[in-house]
């Protein structure tokens, strides 16, 4: 019953080990404290009942030894790997496309100013009336989707604002200002978690790595339109 009280209705044990009670006997003598005998008793009846998950030796130890340290650094060994939260200490270009939503919503000059306030610099920007083939080349890895059709009619059915960027990690960076494919998903103070409702009007393009940022640049703008500048408050934004 002494078992049964311990563990919250385990019921009682009807055996234990000689071994364990000399063991539990040797530490009251030890250590004078009955409270402390009391429930190592407790714990050596139920060692039995409990054999068939762990060994005892496992569940119950009456020895207060400290792990080593070699234990406590493999135990508390950290394995995390998060490379969508992490941005690229190198300087970096971005393609950033307002869809026609967004240009017909009047939207262009708020998302051109949460780039510049974020310290990126603009390299490229124009108003473009985007051919079908064009959208089909820029969308190509999504060409077998049932979607496909209905997203080139949509992003050939206006103007488009087309922007290259450029800064320290600004592909990872420019995707967290953006927010979440379904604005609905997107937090609030992203640009799709503020200004859109719907994932089929999204207002807003942004390059998912380095390597489609300079591959989609080189597709929306032809040579001579980009810009190579210095702006006036770079040492204030890098070290």
């Amino acid at each position: 019953m002494e078992a049964a009280g311990l563990f919250g209705g385990i019921g009682p044990c009807v055996s234990a080990s000689s071994t364990v009670r000399s063991s539990t006997e040797r530490f009251y003598r030890s250590t004078g404290n009955s409270l402390s005998y009391v429930c190592c008793k407790k714990l050596s009846l139920c060692s039995n009942h409990l054999a068939a998950f762990h060994h005892p030796s496992h569940l119950f130890s009456y020895s207060f030894s400290r792990p080593s340290h070699a234990k406590l650094r493999k135990a508390t060994k950290t394995r995390i790997f998060l490379p969508h939260l992490v941005a690229s200490m190198e300087v970096e270009e971005t393609y950033i496309m307002v869809k026609p939503d967004g240009v017909q919503r009047g939207l262009v000059g708020e998302l051109i100013s949460r780039f510049e306030k974020k310290g990126f610099k603009l390299t490229g920007l124009k108003l473009f009336q985007c051919p079908k083939e064009l959208a089909e080349e820029h969308y190509k890895d999504l060409k077998a989707r049932p979607f496909f059709p209905k997203l080139i009619n949509y992003i050939t059915s206006g103007p488009v604002v087309c922007m290259a960027w450029e800064g320290v990690g600004v592909v990872a960076s420019a995707r967290k200002l953006i927010g979440s494919t379904d604005p609905l998903q997107a937090e609030p103070g992203t640009i799709r978690g503020d200004l859109a409702v719907q994932t089929g009007r999204n207002v807003v393009h942004g390059s998912d790595s380095p390597e489609n940022g300079k591959r989609e640049i080189a597709l929306w703008f032809k040579e001579g339109e980009i810009c190579q500048w210095t702006p006036a408050q770079a040492p204030w934004l890098r070290e």
